[in-house]
């Protein structure tokens, strides 16, 4: 198996798929998460797809393989298959299929079966100390056998060679992650097979810490090294690449001509092979010129704007040559200036991004420093800004406000970025940014002393702690609600609901001093795929009764 990022699997199924001996079939894991275990998930995407691409003389055998894996599915065998080979003794839920017939696990039944089974479980489990006797019966190791053997043979008389690309494992909660590459193994060292996973080491690792309970970083990378055998780390992009990708993200969304972009798209393509060489790098001239635009176009001034946001996004470390995080940021640049043109905000695309950029690398206590920098004052013009600018390439990090002289290179950078800030009213831009900020926090709709207390209530260790007591009755009654919109914002950058959280008790005691802030809490529970026990039980305990109301 390799690991590779979701981008570039996209294009080597491209690739694959052209030679028609590939039998390419992607399975995305958090597409099921939370709708069907993910074992039987896997195991069904294969089984269709191989009964799909089957020729005639083959359909007969390839819907055998598919009715065993339904049959694997509906007796509930599916979810010991990853237990078993990972050596754990499961005994329990291939027993339940005993008291069917044999032709079930020949895939010589038919889907009329599936009710006799079920009819059956209930007087197998009275007679369950016969059922592991009968010496005709299959047990759990035989059927593995069996189902590896099918598909198999299979595989090897439809002449095909079998890629699965297994793509966002690292979206998926830890036990998801873990049972989808659990299933994996079902079908590893197999001829004609071969699994391509894409996805965040560092997320899958994590998956393996908590489903193992902490284990060693050495038995991590001893589990993770018996499934990945060929590791393939795509290293971040450089600063000619980050160009190149803003560039063709600005022509693909542009009314230029599609042979246009296409020339553009060839043209960079060309430079990148040569960029280890002395060949000169490409600039706004080269693409303006392939895309047919001259100055003064629209699409030549983002090209421009573009160019000046490379090297930041190249070096920061907050977006590390990232494409996902430079398209996410580019996609806030592009829904804000939406939002002032129709809104006749004075406002170009430039100072909008370098904003957004100021965002996305620095912290919240910065970002609430340049609001209330900007909104106290006149007109949203900051002197600062000018102050700043005036002092050429590098800023003494105490010329700073206090919460910025924690990044003094990348303001310094920042402040030269094109457009200059000083004496344009800003005050449109902490308005655009209100509701795309990475958590809605904004001075002015929220007193110093109430975010203090959020910042406690996040850290509630237990239901009756009088630290935390104590910051609720220090929060405004008129603020309640706020506080808990930004409770909850802070809760869903963390979707691990697998245990308690500090977060979800603090949540917890402001819903139960508040109503409005009960019924916040109820909405944002509702929304949830699930709800684990722990949590079911403080909301019963806690927040299930509104403020004021008889338990």
């Amino acid at each position: 198996m390799s690991r590779i990022c979701s981008s570039i699997l996209q294009l080597v199924g491209t690739q694959l798929r052209a030679e028609e001996r590939n039998l390419v079939v992607p399975f995305d894991a958090w597409l099921y998460q939370d709708f069907e275990e993910a074992r039987s998930a896997l195991m069904t995407v294969i089984a269709k797809a191989i009964y799909e691409a089957a020729p005639e003389s083959l359909q007969e055998k390839a819907a055998s393989f598919y009715r065993r894996v339904n049959k694997l599915k509906v007796l509930g065998m599916a979810a010991d298959v990853g237990a078993l080979l990972a050596g754990v003794p499961t005994l329990g839920m291939f027993t339940r299929a005993a008291g069917s017939a044999e032709e079930i696990w020949d895939g010589t039944a038919d889907e009329e079966d599936v009710d006799a089974v079920r009819g059956a479980a209930t007087e197998a489990g009275k007679r369950a100390s016969g059922l592991l006797k009968p010496k005709e019966k299959r047990n759990a190791p035989e059927e593995i056998i069996a189902f590896r053997k099918e598909f198999s043979d299979l595989l090897g008389k439809m002449e095909r060679r079998l890629v699965v690309f297994v793509d966002n494992l690292d979206r998926c909660l830890p036990e998801n992650a873990i049972a989808t590459l659990e299933a994996m193994r079902l079908f590893l060292f197999m001829p004609n097979t071969v699994f391509v996973v894409a996805a965040d080491e560092d997320m899958i690792r994590l998956s393996v810490e908590k489903h193992f309970k902490d284990p060693g970083s050495q038995h991590i990378t001893d589990y993770l090294d018996k499934l990945i055998q060929i590791p393939l780390r795509v290293p971040k992009l450089g600063l000619q690449e980050v160009r190149a990708y803003l560039f063709m993200l600005a022509a693909a969304r542009s009314d230029v001509a599609a042979d246009k972009v296409e020339a553009l798209r060839t043209f960079l393509i060309g430079k990148l092979r040569k960029s280890w060489s002395d060949d000169p790098p490409f600039d706004v001239d080269q693409a303006a010129t392939r895309l047919g635009v001259a100055t003064g176009h629209e699409l030549r001034a983002t090209l421009e704007t573009m160019d000046r946001l490379a090297g930041l996004l190249a070096h920061s470390k907050q977006v590390n040559g990232n494409p996902r995080i430079v398209k996410r940021l580019l996609n806030v640049v592009r829904m804000r200036g939406l939002v002032a043109r129709r809104r006749g905000m004075a406002l170009d695309e430039s100072t909008i991004a370098k904003l957004a950029l100021f965002e996305r690398c620095t912290d919240e206590g910065a970002i609430r420093a340049l609001n209330a920098l900007i909104s106290a004052a006149p007109g949203g013009k900051a002197p600062l800004f000018l102050e700043l600018e005036a002092l050429g390439d590098v800023v003494a990090p105490d010329k700073l406000p206090k919460e910025w002289q924690k990044y003094p290179d990348f303001v310094s950078d920042w402040l030269k970025l094109h457009p200059p800030l000083g004496g344009t009213d800003l005050r449109p831009a902490v308005y655009l940014s209100k509701e795309t900020m990475p958590v809605k926090m904004s001075a002015q709709r929220i007193s110093a002393k109430t975010l203090k207390a959020i910042e406690v209530i996040l850290k509630t260790p237990t239901l009756s702690s009088l630290a935390s007591k104590t910051a609720i009755r220090e929060i405004d009654a008129a603020e309640v609600g706020d506080a808990m919109d930004e409770i909850i914002a802070t809760m869903k950058r963390n979707p691990d609901w697998s245990k308690g959280r500090d977060d979800f008790r603090g949540a917890a005691l402001l819903a139960k001093s508040d109503e409005i802030a009960h019924e916040k809490l109820v909405a944002f529970v509702a929304g949830l795929p699930s709800r684990p026990r722990w949590m079911k039980s403080l909301m019963k305990d806690d927040t299930t009764t509104p403020p004021g109301s008889a338990a």
